[in-house]
């Protein structure tokens, strides 16, 4: 791994389903432009990615480019080559992977959502650098579910309960080698089953579903697992910004990012 090299950051920005309820309740064409703090979501995470210190190119798959040519600094940023945009595929997975084919394989990337509305520089670099310190193929972040829980009480996240405490995801992902673009693959076979996850364990085999129901699968046992399976190493990065959880999958979500955004902007 080169570690003198900057990250490009994908931002993964198509809509999982057309007439998505947040988009409709904001008013706008896609979930990417829904308004956060009067900005929309996709700007606030292309902004943070360039105030990063980690992050050298940053490349947006979707929206679609009708969407793209509504937003005059969206469209703006595109047309001059700040940001490089591709259309986005049927899958978050596809799309990832088809953008990453284009990039040179020892070339780190990190993978983000538009919808992560409360991203920082802070939280990408305290991320990137993290994964930079260790020896894995691909990393990614969590957060405890009991930091989240304590800032955002009303907040509902799916929870993955291990041994050692409840995680939740974070939408922060970082390729470090080839090898760890294979995961690409991986994930296109789980997608479905971010929501469920004892069908996201039964991956790593039927007796970790047992112990991961009754409270026996520790996180670094099923990281091993998964690393196994497939052949590559895995390693978890834990946050301690519980803002990293908070993307907006619903309008309960959209809510709450709007009254911590305009906390953090009084």
């Amino acid at each position: 791994m080169n570690t003198d090299r900057l990250f490009t950051a994908i931002v993964l920005a198509g809509d999982r389903a057309p007439d998505d309820p947040v988009a409709r309740a904001a008013g706008v064409q896609c979930k990417a432009l829904v308004p956060v703090g009067g900005v929309p979501m996709v700007l606030r995470v292309l902004g943070a990615l360039a105030e990063a210190q980690a992050i050298g190119d940053r490349i947006l798959c979707g929206p679609q480019w009708q969407a793209v040519e509504m937003n005059n600094e969206l469209r703006g940023l595109v047309v001059s080559e700040a940001v490089a945009w591709h259309e986005a595929c049927a899958t978050p997975s596809v799309s990832a992977y088809t953008v990453m084919q284009s990039l040179p394989q020892d070339h780190p990337v990190l993978l983000v959502t538009a919808d992560h509305a409360l991203l920082n520089a802070r939280v990408i670099d305290y991320f990137c650098s993290a994964a930079r310190a260790g020896n894995a193929d691909v990393v990614v972040g969590l957060a405890a579910h009991d930091l989240v829980a304590t800032a955002y009480p009303t907040m509902r996240r799916t929870v993955l309960k291990f041994q050692d405490g409840g995680v939740c995801g974070c939408n922060l992902y970082a390729v470090l080698t080839a090898r760890g673009r294979s995961l690409i693959q991986f994930w296109s076979q789980v997608e479905g089953l971010r929501k469920k996850p004892v069908q996201l364990i039964s991956m790593l085999g039927w007796m970790s579903v047992l112990r991961f129901v009754f409270g026996w699968l520790s996180l670094p046992q099923a990281l091993a697992g998964l690393s196994r399976r497939l052949n590559l190493s895995i390693d978890v990065i834990m946050l301690p910004f519980p803002e990293a959880a908070l993307d907006v999958d619903t309008i309960s979500d959209w809510e709450l990012a709007q009254t911590v955004a305009g906390s953090n902007d009084s």
